[in-house]
């Protein structure tokens, strides 16, 4: 018998492609980082870009905390958390930062609408791009739609049943 409680599991090239497409449709992360008292602690970060090699990109300036905490780790470790409350999809991101500082790659992501954090555009003293490759991700998406969900969930909550197999999750390691 098969335990329909679970998740659909999503593994490889899909899961790979699934987890470009919900990065950067849900476009806003918390980035996670630990700071120098050991504490975990998140900020959001706009997603510029995930690229064909699975790096995610953001905008950052040299002098921020996030920078500061990312390289003083070791193994400059950082989370990402996507979340989409509404559609009930959400992405979990184990990686790796390192800053960069690549004129041609910001002149590809860089959009006006980034003007009010960069008051000078590119041309803004410690602008930089904050570049997280991921070690690990995971997702978890509805099945069949986000209406399906609703309507599993208040089942479950009539019948007091766990609810069936609604969502879908994928898993990758980098």
């Amino acid at each position: 018998m098969t335990d329909t409680t679970q998740p659909t599991e999503v593994t490889g090239t899909e899961a790979i492609a699934r987890v470009k497409e919900l990065v950067e449709d849900i476009d806003f992360t918390m980035l996670t980082t630990l700071d120098a008292a050991g504490n975990l602690v998140s900020r959001p970060m706009s997603t510029r870009q995930m690229d064909d090699a699975g790096d995610i990109w953001f905008f950052t300036l040299d002098d921020t905390k996030k920078v500061a905490e990312a390289e003083a780790d070791p193994g400059h470790d950082v989370g990402l958390a996507y979340i989409d409350a509404k559609g009930h999809r959400y992405v979990s991101v184990a990686g790796r930062a390192t800053v960069v500082h690549d004129r041609a790659k910001m002149e590809e992501l860089y959009s006006p609408s980034l003007d009010i954090w960069f008051e000078d555009g590119l041309d803004t003293p410690g602008i930089a791009l904050l570049r997280v490759t991921p070690k690990e991700c995971e997702f978890w998406e509805p099945r069949h739609g986000k209406l399906v969900v609703a309507a599993g969930m208040l089942k479950a909550l009539v019948t007091r049943d766990t609810p069936d197999d609604m969502m879908r999750h994928g898993t990758v390691s980098c």
